[in-house]
């Protein structure tokens, strides 16, 4: 171990870890789709870290924003008007759909989420929130309440007033049913919980478009629009963290515009600055915004709307704007699904693949036809994963593989030829697997 790999290891708390267990490999550079470590060792990203470096790894334009803005003024407070945060927040409201037109800007995608709930309980007049088991909406202690996977559950009890549904999870369908011919069980149970919780107590729903962490389920294209019709309904509040599947990552600028469905309230974060400067969102239309003209508006954040943040996500936006990513986004994501059908075809042990633009997951199993997982949910690894993680590192790829599940969601910036080059390594990672099921 370095020295560098020394200090982090007597001094740093490391997330999400059992810190014996903790590798020290020191990362020193990166360019575009790739990053290297002291060694000299490069990796293609195709993960993009933990989904959020959407355009790659110091983009010169955005470098030199920040740099710009460093020597103009580093912070001033939420009280005071910035250009950086005025211009930044014209421009979320010109993609955000529908009339989501202000923005309260917070540090993360879960000071998003935590605050999105405030929001609604705040302008709703009531308390209960609705979300999916298998979710993640961050780790403070309203995000993690919201969150439905196991990370939750070490931290309970949370929040009040939270509640947990099944999502649209089609090749392992919690209501036993197969798409098409399943009446969309996945959303008619959401609205038949809020009978029982009594409308008059429900605030909101807030939900991943396209769950990201858990899975990367592509819900079938009438399940959005039948939760909203379900929020009018009953008055509830439409949520959308959108904090993985914004800004590009699915081949829109918002996930919720691939099935043309407007929330009441987009939470954001990761892409906006890349996670070159820590920035998240929280964007509300027109009537909830209308609502705090003359009332109290009880959310607060020391760095609301730091300069250099929203200095970094305003360059970060004319670059997904000018180099026309979103497009990319989309193109590149068709030859995604392709290579992910093909591996599928050719791999015993690819139970499934699931893709829209450049998200995108291929669930591993024992059998197909039983689809028992290749490691089980919430279960510690048989070895295989690790394995397979070791084999793409060595390679000089960077994934993120969890469960039985291998992200793919490497930057919309990335070109066909880098696109192939990790696809390649995947498919010839994946004969471990085979060989390690007929074992």
């Amino acid at each position: 171990m370095d020295s560098i790999g020394k200090l982090e290891r007597k001094h740093v708390l490391r997330s999400w870890a059992v810190q014996s267990k903790n590798v020290y490999e020191e990362i020193v550079g990166g360019q575009g789709c790739w990053f290297w470590n002291r060694q000299g060792k490069k990796y293609l990203d195709f993960s993009s870290q933990l989904v959020n470096t959407n355009i790659g790894h110091q983009h010169p334009r955005i470098i030199e924003a920040i740099k710009e803005q460093a020597d103009k003024l580093c912070y001033i407070a939420p009280s005071y008007a910035s250009e950086p945060r005025a211009r930044l927040a014209q421009k979320v409201a010109e993609h955000t759909p529908g009339d989501l037109n202000k923005v309260l800007f917070t540090l993360g995608g879960a000071e998003s989420n935590d605050n999105a709930i405030k929001i609604a309980r705040q302008y709703s007049g009531k308390f209960k929130i609705l979300a999916r088991y298998r979710s993640y909406h961050g780790a403070t202690y309203g995000a993690i309440t919201l969150t439905g996977d196991p990370r939750r559950i070490p931290v309970e009890p949370g929040i009040p007033g939270v509640i947990h549904l099944f999502e649209p999870y089609c090749y392992r369908c919690s209501f036993g049913h197969t798409y098409p011919g399943c009446g969309l069980e996945c959303a008619e149970h959401i609205r038949e919980i809020i009978l029982y919780e009594e409308p008059k107590t429900v605030a909101g729903i807030i939900l991943e478009p396209v769950t990201g962490t858990n899975g990367i389920f592509v819900p079938p294209p009438e399940y959005l629009p039948r939760i909203r019709e379900i929020c009018d309904e009953f008055d509830v509040l439409l949520i959308a963290d959108e904090v993985m599947t914004g800004w590009g990552r699915t081949g829109k600028w918002f996930g919720v515009d691939n099935w043309n469905v407007v929330p009441d309230i987009i939470t954001m974060a990761k892409g906006i600055t890349q996670g070159y400067i820590p920035l998240g969102a929280v964007v509300v239309n027109d009537k909830i915004a209308d609502y705090f003209e003359d009332r109290m508006l009880w959310c607060g954040l020391t760095y609301s709307g730091h300069t250099l943040a929203c200095a970094t996500g305003l360059a970060t936006v004319q670059v997904y704007e000018e180099e026309n990513l979103i497009e990319n986004s989309a193109r590149m994501g068709q030859l995604l699904k392709k290579r992910l059908e093909e591996i599928k075809e050719k791999h015993p042990s690819v139970g499934d693949v699931r893709s829209i633009g450049l998200f995108s997951a291929i669930e591993l199993v024992k059998d197909r036809q039983t689809r028992e997982p290749i490691a089980p949910w919430n279960g510690p690894d048989p070895g295989i994963m690790g394995r397979i993680n070791k084999f793409l590192s060595e390679k000089g790829i960077y994934i993120y593989l969890r469960w039985n599940y291998m992200f793919i969601a490497p930057p919309i910036a990335i070109n066909e030829q880098e696109l192939n080059l990790g696809m390649d390594a995947v498919d010839e990672s994946l004969n471990l697997a085979d060989e390690f099921i007929k074992s």
